[in-house]
Parts: C-alpha cells; sequence; structure tokens
C-alpha cells in the first residue's frame, strides 16, 4: 500500500480511532523487535550440562523376568 493512501486513510478516521491505529503501530514494531531478538542457541551451549551414565544401554534388573 502506498504511503499516501495509507495516511488519507488514517486522518479521515476519528481521534479515538487514530489512538487505536497508534496502539496497534506500537504492537506491531513490538512484535517485530522480540522476533529480531530471538537467539538460536548456539552448538555445544549445553555441553557439561547433560549426564548419561556408563551403564544407560543395560537391561533394567525389573525387567529380568520378562526377558
Amino acid at each position: 500500500m502506498e504511503p499516501t493512501k495509507l495516511h488519507t486513510k488514517i486522518s479521515t478516521l476519528p481521534l479515538d480511532l487514530k489512538s487505536e491505529v497508534n496502539d496497534f503501530v506500537d504492537f506491531l514494531l513490538n512484535k517485530r523487535r522480540k522476533e529480531i531478538k530471538k537467539k538460536k542457541p548456539k552448538f555445544g551451549c549445553a555441553q557439561d550440562k547433560i549426564y548419561i551414565s556408563p551403564d544407560f544401554d543395560e537391561p533394567l534388573d525389573d525387567f529380568k523376568d520378562y526377558m
């Protein structure tokens, strides 16, 4: 949409609707800022935070009766 057409449409609105349009524009700008600020996790960022025991792949004692 051309900026002049948008400006013309907004200028014809009553004052209370102009306020709503202003709030909506602020909402959209904040939404865009949040999308830009989202950081993707870097590879290896969880290093040394996860532990898997050495016997992870061993059968569980609870299931010996079924095997």
